[in-house]
């Protein structure tokens, strides 16, 4: 995933934070939909808009690199690469199989909380698609091989130095492990590390396939020009017979912890952390005297996103902001320079 342009960061703050920090809320809107549950767990979204005779299957499984261990970091990315090489039924390339159909906008991503797997096609390849789909939930451990593993791994670790090998590449990195506890399932990377990757095994990722990807941990989307009841007959068909899984171990909440909050660096500009900020610029009186002033070479580039952690999560809060400050130079004697992370506030 690409870190956001800055000047869409803070944008996007406002489009997702709580009214606390914007001072609105953004309206939900109603989206009809249906919702079925199979005999094996599966659960099926269907919503229909007849606009365009064109249909989107997308399908999350509730399992990202929250799930993986210290040790065993990226198996969660590693394993959405090796979903697109082929299954039992079908031991091709899936790409080959649905870009003739037609489909767009077609992939697949990987995050702290889930996998998911998409892909908009004419209403008329829909069977093909759902069979596919269905193929790699429940017939892909026989496709897995370590030729295939290694290929991945390869391609992911690659994937791995294009994105870290630019300005700031590391910064998600740096930023995970410095605001959640060591061990805490969102201190490490989505992509992992390439020690992890390279250890991962051929059995590893069975597992990983036998613990997360049954139908009881899948919730499969279906929207577009089709007739809900029809859409439930052809999942029936295509999931129906598919072992539901195990189920799935939720996390520990543990205990509450104190996140740090660094010392900020000093600066001419104001933000969301403004007890900080307060208690920030008291202790610069108090260092240089009252009315004392700090001044910058360059100007102060700011860098915000907004990182969301579920409080079913060890505790964490559920909203945690972070404002790091990059590129600040003072000239103050005795004034170090800026950390790469300015503030950290729990919210």
């Amino acid at each position: 995933m690409r870190v956001p342009a800055l000047a869409g960061l803070t944008a996007l703050a406002c489009l997702t934070a709580t009214r606390a920090l914007c001072g609105q809320t953004a309206s939900v809107p109603d989206i009809p939909y249906k919702k079925y549950t199979l005999r094996n767990g599966l659960t099926l979204l269907v919503h229909e808009d007849h606009k365009a005779p064109i249909a989107t299957v997308n399908i999350w499984y509730h399992v990202g690199s929250k799930n993986e261990k210290a040790g065993k970091t990226g198996f969660a990315h590693l394993f959405e690469h090796l979903m697109f090489n082929g299954s039992e039924n079908y031991n091709d390339d899936y790409f080959k199989a649905v870009e003739p159909l037609g489909a767009t906008d077609l992939n697949g991503t990987t995050n702290e909380d889930r996998t998911n797997y998409f892909q908009n096609v004419p209403v008329s390849a829909l069977d093909r698609i759902l069979w596919l789909e269905s193929d790699r939930m429940g017939h892909l451990l026989g496709a897995i091989d370590t030729a295939r593993l290694n290929e991945q791994r390869g391609v992911v670790q690659n994937e791995k130095r294009q994105g870290e090998n630019e300005p700031y590449g590391k910064a998600w990195i740096t930023i995970a492990e410095n605001t959640f506890p060591k061990g805490h399932p969102y201190s490490w990377s989505v992509i992992g590390s390439m020690d992890d990757l390279n250890a991962a095994s051929l059995e590893d990722v069975k597992d990983w396939f036998r613990t997360y990807y049954g139908p009881s941990n899948a919730v499969l989307v279906v929207a577009g020009d089709i007739a809900s009841d029809d859409v439930k007959a052809r999942v029936e068909k295509y999931f129906g017979d598919i072992p539901p899984g195990p189920p799935v171990i939720a996390h520990d909440k543990g205990q509450p912890h104190q996140l740090r909050f660094p010392e900020p660096a000093c600066g001419q500009w104001e933000c969301e952390c403004a007890e900080h900020w307060a208690q920030y610029r008291q202790r610069k009186r108090q260092q240089f005297g009252v009315g004392s002033r700090v001044t910058w070479r360059q100007k102060v580039a700011v860098r915000r996103t907004i990182v969301f952690a579920s409080r079913a999560i060890m505790g964490i809060p559920r909203l945690t902001a972070i404002v790091s400050v990059v590129g600040l130079a003072p000239t103050t004697p005795g004034v170090d320079a800026a950390r790469p992370m300015c503030y950290l506030t729990n919210t």
